[in-house]
């Protein structure tokens, strides 16, 4: 990649909820970055109960913005205020970061300098690995799936063994860690809040391609990202609820015949397969809670924070972002 110059300002928004240790190392990297470009840290925190939003301010004082909200907004939500802000502050780019992912040493500047080369408008991703997974990819940006969950993270799961090291374009790349310029929230918009987590980064970047930016994969960032912490990943009901409800969603705004074609097949016909290999595996329980979201989204639900918490998906405590 060649040497260019970036953007001047770029704000860094964090959703964080109950992030721990982790919203702490967060932070740390980012505060670590050297300039240019200049950051704006903004940590936009989701009711959190564990102390970590204290923790963040006896550390980080005056380096960051903190924003306390009192209940969870959830993932689109809270990013949409810290977008705002860094807009209002006059940033020229804007980084959506998980709280538990962490930008290793050049990876912000990185890409910076991949945005300038695609003429400083647009959206750029980097590639990301797993925290506690050395050596093995967890996001080479996106593609739209040919088959079921509609959008489907490249080379997750396999080794980082150089497959995923040319910058490329991609149908979308995850809002882990997602740089996108001043001008794409302000013509395609920010997040849906309708989405709640999950789906909201594909159809963010579906929007911006549709008003002609490009959607960019940079490897010579590098994030690290401790995957589905607050959701559980995997078959976890919560996160399967949410993924069949969003997946509706998407393809009422997006879907074309040949997308609801293979949904109506992979999701719908099939589900009770999906169901009974699960089950095998004893994970039946997501598997249920993804047709439940089906139903619901054909039905015209969409995601809030008793959905996301478990009342629609069976239990347990309410997630932050994913």
């Amino acid at each position: 990649m060649t040497t260019a110059p970036g953007p001047d300002r770029i704000g860094v928004v964090v959703v964080a909820w109950n992030g721990g240790e982790d919203v702490l190392r967060c932070v740390r990297a980012l505060l670590a970055e050297a300039p240019p470009p200049a950051l704006d840290v903004i940590v936009v925190d989701n009711g959190s109960t564990d102390g970590s939003p204290e923790a963040l301010e006896r550390e980080a004082g005056g380096r960051i913005v903190l924003v306390r909200n009192a209940t969870n907004l959830g993932y689109c939500e809270g990013n949409n205020a810290g977008i705002r802000l860094a807009l209002e502050k006059g940033c020229d780019a804007v980084i959506l970061l998980n709280d538990d992912a962490f930008v290793e040493a050049g990876a912000v500047r990185a890409m910076a300098a991949r945005l300038m080369e695609i003429g400083g408008s647009g959206v750029v991703g980097p590639k990301i690995v797993y925290a506690d997974r050395p050596g093995v990819l967890w996001a080479a940006g996106g593609a739209l799936s040919a088959r079921e969950n509609v959008g489907a993270l490249r080379g997750t799961g396999t080794a980082d063994s150089g497959r995923f090291d040319r910058s490329e374009e991609v149908d979308f790349v995850p809002g882990c860690a997602l740089l996108a310029s001043r001008d794409v929230f302000e013509r395609a918009g920010l997040l849906d809040p309708a989405y709640f987590a999950y789906f909201e980064d594909v159809d963010l970047c579906l929007r911006a391609r549709e008003k002609g930016f490009r959607i960019v994969y940079e490897p010579a960032a590098r994030v690290l990202h401790r995957a589905s912490r607050s959701t559980g990943g995997g078959y976890n009901p919560r996160r399967k609820y949410l993924m069949g409800l969003n997946s509706v969603r998407f393809l009422k705004r997006h879907g074309s015949f040949v997308r609801w074609l293979r949904f109506a097949v992979f999701d719908v016909l099939l589900w009770p397969v999906a169901v009974a290999t699960a089950a095998l595996r004893g994970e039946a329980a997501g598997a249920l809670a993804k047709g439940r979201g089906i139903l619901d989204g054909l039905r015209g639900k969409a995601a809030d924070a008793r959905a996301a918490s478990g009342g629609a998906a069976g239990g347990g405590e309410r997630p932050g972002p994913p």
